[in-house]
């Protein structure tokens, strides 16, 4: 069974450009929990803070038989990526209006939490709007051929 927890709102929310894919550094009982699904990224975002990629209020629930350290569930947590990769994102995050957004949360096959977040700019209402209309057409569309 394949683990993914998505962030539905974001595509609703930014214009998404560019995607990366990162690992997360997550401790024993965190990556417990993401593989039972007890997680959460609607309202996380991703900043940089000395050079470094971290991802901020990302829920992770606490494993029940996690022991006698409790985790904080919406702690920072740092993403790996190679050094090319960050300073090409910083350089992107720079402009104004533009911020990383976590889009997927997923377990690979080897067993590491990833997760994929874009380069993300705001939509104004307007634009939403017309997302809703493209999606309501769509659905119509494919009502009809079926």
């Amino acid at each position: 069974m394949a683990v993914e927890i998505k962030n539905k709102k974001a595509s609703y929310t930014y214009f998404l450009t560019d995607d990366f894919t990162a690992g997360l550094v997550l401790s024993g009982s965190e990556i417990k929990s993401i593989r039972g699904g007890k997680a959460s990224i609607t309202e996380s975002y991703c900043r940089f803070d000395q050079g470094e990629l971290w991802v901020h209020n990302m829920y992770v629930a606490e494993y029940p038989n996690a022991g006698y350290m409790p985790q904080d569930p919406r702690r920072k947590r740092k993403l790996l990526l190679q050094r090319t990769e960050l300073k090409k994102l910083e350089k992107k995050v720079k402009d104004v209006g533009v911020t990383l957004v976590p889009t997927l949360l997923f377990v690979a096959s080897s067993g590491y939490a990833k997760l994929k977040f874009s380069v993300a700019k705001g939509k104004k209402l307007h634009d939403k709007r017309q997302s809703l209309k493209d999606k309501d057409i769509s659905r119509d569309i494919a009502r009809m051929m079926d």
